[in-house]
């Protein structure tokens, strides 16, 4: 059975996916003119977040077969890896709709 403390890291982790999170600490490689981050950084932040969720829910998976883990913690990180999945998803369609919107444009 997953442990409290495990759920909150999840959960945690979760909460660590937002975009908030990829605004908090910019670095100078992916610093823009203004200071802060540019986007192709957070974008490359929330694909390694996405990818790490993945590789942890496989992980568990592993885990689980080999009998060294509980179901209720590989259910908890592949729930935790669809969250960043359709976090993902839900910023790519809003990529795609701005485009569009700035290809309406007039010139």
């Amino acid at each position: 059975m997953a442990t409290p403390s495990f759920a909150a890291g999840a959960y945690a982790s979760i909460q660590g996916m937002g975009a908030g999170n990829l605004l908090r600490k910019p670095t100078s490689a992916g610093a823009s003119e203004t200071g802060g981050p540019d986007f192709a950084s957070m974008i490359g932040k929330a694909l390694e977040a996405t990818a790490d969720a993945g590789s942890k829910a496989d992980r568990q998976a592993a885990s689980v077969a080999a009998g060294r883990a509980d179901v209720v913690d590989v259910v908890t990180a592949v729930a935790e890896s669809e969250a960043a999945i359709e976090t993902l998803v839900a910023v790519r369609d809003r990529v795609i709709a701005a485009y569009e919107e700035i290809m309406r444009m007039p010139v």
